[in-house]
C-alpha cells in the first residue's frame, strides 16, 4: 500500500469498528469472497495482508452480533491466519460434488462454444479429459 494512503485505511478500519460497536446493533454479516485473489506482493504490507489484519481485528472485537464469512482457496498464508480464528470451517476443496460441477461446466463450454464446436470429437474429448484431470488443483 502507498504510505500516503495508510492513514486513510487506518481511519476506515477505526470507523468500521466504531460502527460495529454501536449499541443496539442487530446481527451484522460481513462476507469476504475470493480472498485468495486479493493481491499478495512482498515488501510493504500487501492488500491481502491488510484484509487479513482487518479480519483479525474484527474477530478480536468479540462482538457476538458480528458474523464473518470468508471464502478462499486454501492458500498457506491465508490458512495460517484464519485457522486459529475459525469457529466453523467448511471446506469444499475436496468435495466430489464440486469437482463434478466443474467437469460438467467444462463439457458444457466445450460443446456449446461456437469456435470449439468446429473441433473434431477427439480434440474435444482430449480438452475435456485434460481440464477435468486438473480439477483437483482447484
Amino acid at each position: 500500500m502507498n504510505g500516503a494512503l495508510e492513514p486513510d485505511i487506518d481511519s476506515l478500519k477505526e470507523c468500521m469498528k466504531e460502527m460495529l460497536n454501536l449499541p443496539g446493533q442487530g446481527p451484522i454479516y460481513i462476507i469476504i469472497d475470493a480472498l485468495d485473489e486479493c493481491p499478495d506482493r512482498s515488501g510493504t504490507p500487501s492488500a491481502r495482508e491488510e484484509v487479513l489484519d482487518l479480519i483479525e481485528e474484527l474477530v478480536d472485537l468479540g462482538l457476538s452480533n458480528v458474523h464473518l464469512c470468508v471464502a478462499s482457496r486454501p492458500e498457506m498464508d491465508i490458512q495460517k491466519i484464519l485457522d486459529p480464528l475459525t469457529a466453523l470451517k467448511i471446506s469444499l476443496h475436496d468435495e466430489a460434488g464440486q469437482k463434478d460441477d466443474i467437469v460438467e461446466y467444462i463439457k458444457s463450454v466445450v460443446n456449446s462454444d461456437r469456435k470449439m464446436q468446429r473441433w473434431n470429437e477427439d480434440v474435444k474429448r482430449l480438452v475435456i479429459v485434460t481440464l477435468s484431470d486438473k480439477v483437483n488443483g482447484m
